[in-house]
């Protein structure tokens, strides 16, 4: 293109050597143009740069859009959590402005990219002017038809002081950022969606364990009014087991509307409005987890986002310092432009009063700031401080995942022991409430021993189904807080693979099993 332009015709007789010189400022800034093109994916250059890249890839690859059904899900068909998870990453509005905020940033680095190549202008310009003086000091008089003039003005950054190369960099920085903040928001989504499938999961428990109870208690109810039919039994043992079944069927309805709340939560969170009547599927097991510690800890390190887009941020910082730094530098800037002019629309020459000329102009130009009382020292200097802030931020950071990891892994320790705690606690009150039932029955006990047996056995049901829910949520957030997608907690974990060279991931998933260290 730059050739085609250069042969703009011309009525100079020096045409060739505007030519040659032409044609060296095109090579020059075709040089320069595929020097700091390859510079571009300077960043991404070695091998575990590439391998950055494609692990801080989304998890959900595509364009997030509404569901053109109103419930957007099959009906007849239940949803696993590994369904809610996939639904809620493909049709959240959250994440879809999150991968949003990532395309554009994608975007600017490009944009940012086209700054390294030349720029072209074009210019059409007519206008007319009246000249009239008393007395008249000159026989020329303007044209009829006014002025008329054509420009092409193409300039080409030879050397900014690695400003435009510090921005392009801090634009690619930021889209990598932006790319692991929107694997992070996932990652987030992915924790809630689980959690509130839990808690959902955990409200069906207990509304069936208050059936059971409510059935127990209109059972003894029922025992009681024959005994006192028959006056074995006084009034006031029927009195309690009313009251118990009273009690029992206020807590349903609480139970009930608890779980229709939770459902309630989990279709907003999958992108489904509160109205539809969708059914989850699934059940509170136990899942076992043995990773230590340090495995804990070295699997978040590698793998967690927040510490990429730390990483980054500290890698952005000296960027912006070095943009500053441009101005020590002198900044040059190679140009080439041709105007011609004419008193007609199409630049020739007419009438006598009549026109037509061509000018063509190349060269270099070179700016140098040498003295701003400070201004850029101090610039230099305040973005020093900002790169050494970031710097403390990151350690900070480093510092809270620890502590995190360390958390989350003793909640699901703890929730574990609960389990086999609750366990036992269930039996121990299941087989309470059968001696005192049966006591009751044979008249050797009271009605209530076995009202109290049962609302024990009620409350050991809820233990475990609290600790069985407990313990996957607890499991749930530790994955997140490792950084590991697994939209399914409830089946075990598969036993590691071989790495694959080729595939850069170990075990060939959607979501590798580890990822690259967050920073060099």
């Amino acid at each position: 293109m730059l050739a085609d332009m250069c042969a703009f015709p011309s009525v100079n007789p020096a045409s060739r050597k505007r030519g040659a010189s032409c044609r060296c400022i095109t090579a020059l800034a075709a040089c320069l143009f595929l020097l700091t093109g390859d510079l571009s994916p300077a960043l991404a250059s070695s091998a575990r740069d590439r391998v950055n890249e494609a692990l801080q890839a989304p998890l959900f690859r595509g364009e997030r859009r509404p569901e053109p059904r109103p419930d957007g899900h099959a009906p007849g068909r239940a949803m696993t959590m590994a369904d809610a998870v996939q639904r809620a990453l493909a049709h959240n509005p959250s994440l879809g402005a999150q991968e949003a905020t990532s395309r554009a940033s994608e975007e600017g680095r490009k944009s940012a990219r086209g700054q390294f190549g030349p720029k072209l202008s074009l210019t059409y310009q007519a206008y007319k002017q009246e000249r009239e003086s008393s007395p008249s000091t000159s026989s020329a008089r303007t044209p009829r038809l006014g002025t008329w003039s054509m420009g092409v003005d193409i300039s080409q950054p030879i050397f900014q002081g690695f400003r435009l190369l510090a921005q392009y960099q801090k634009a690619a920085l930021q889209a990598e950022s932006d790319r692991a903040s929107l694997r992070q928001a996932e990652l987030t989504m992915t924790g809630d969606v689980q959690k509130a499938f839990l808690a959902y999961l955990q409200a069906e428990e207990n509304v069936r364990s208050e059936q059971d109870s409510l059935a127990r208690l209109r059972d003894q109810l029922r025992i009681t009014q024959a005994f006192y039919d028959v006056g074995l039994r006084p009034r006031l043992d029927v009195l309690q087991a009313e009251v118990d079944v009273s009690d029992a069927e206020n807590l349903l309805i609480q139970a009930e509307n608890t779980r229709d709340t939770a459902q309630a939560q989990l279709n907003t969170l999958v992108g489904l409005p509160v109205t539809a009547r969708v059914s989850y599927s699934g059940s509170l097991e136990h899942v076992p987890f043995s990773r230590s510690l340090e495995q804990c800890l070295a699997a978040a390190y590698r793998q967690r986002p927040d510490l990429y887009i730390a990483a980054k941020t500290v890698a952005i910082a000296g960027k912006s310092r070095q943009e500053v730094q441009s101005e020590y530098y002198p900044k040059v800037e190679a140009y080439y432009n041709v105007s011609r002019q004419g008193n007609t629309f199409d630049l020739q020459r007419s009438g006598e009063n009549g026109s037509s000329t061509q000018v063509w102009e190349v060269g270099v130009s070179a700016t140098w700031d040498v003295f701003q009382w400070g201004t850029t020292y101090y610039a230099d200097k305040q973005y020093g401080w900002l790169v050494t802030k970031t710097r403390y931020e990151e350690e900070q950071l480093k510092l809270d995942v620890g502590y995190e990891i360390k958390t989350r892994l003793l909640d699901v320790r703890e929730a574990e022991k609960r389990i086999a705690v609750a366990r036992k606690s269930v039996d121990q009150a299941t087989e309470a409430y059968h001696v005192a039932l049966a006591q009751y029955q044979e008249q050797v006990g009271t009605n209530f021993d076995v009202l109290n047996a049962s609302a024990n056995l009620t409350a050991a049901q809820a233990s475990l189904t609290g600790a069985k829910a407990d313990y996957l949520t607890a499991l749930s957030q530790l994955y997140v807080a490792m950084g590991e997608y697994r939209p399914d907690i409830m089946r075990p974990e598969a036993a590691p693979a071989t790495p694959s060279p080729a595939a850069g991931t170990p075990d060939g998933s959607r979501r590798p099993a580890s990822a690259p260290r967050t920073h060099p």
